[in-house]
């Protein structure tokens, strides 16, 4: 698996992220079948199932969006060791700063790596096709 969290009202590195993550599943085409993508929410509060249904399948058709009750999604992302925490802005909203990084699970659900925010594609196509040949 490959897992994102990040949030619909991100400007940038959210959208990028899932452009990215896209693109790098269509190239890696039957070789990477068997992987599957996830984008999570770390703000649940504002990004509702049809907000991330609408977000991630804007984007792809290959990425699954998960949202939830707040305290299960926080647990979830604790759980991976993902950092979040809501900044207020001065327009009186807020944004959410996290890790910007795509977790690698194998078939067992155990850590495989990361995939960095503005890795190389050849780079991040090559981590997935390790992931899913020995994943």
């Amino acid at each position: 698996s490959a897992v994102f969290f990040g949030f619909t009202h991100c400007p940038e590195v959210c959208p990028t992220t899932l452009v990215e993550m896209d693109s790098w599943l269509t190239q890696l085409g039957d070789e990477g079948k068997d992987i599957r993508a996830y984008f999570v929410t770390i703000d649940p509060e504002r990004d509702t199932v049809e907000t991330m249904h609408n977000y991630v399948t804007n984007v792809s058709t290959r990425i699954t969006g998960i949202t939830g009750e707040s305290a299960k999604v926080e647990q979830m992302a604790r759980d991976f060791k993902i950092y979040f925490k809501k900044v207020p802005t001065e327009a009186g909203d807020y944004t959410m700063d996290h890790t910007a990084s795509v977790l690698l699970l194998d078939r067992t659900g155990d850590f495989f790596g990361t995939i960095a925010y503005g890795e190389v594609s050849n780079t991040a196509i090559a981590k997935l096709k390790r992931l899913a040949a020995e994943g």
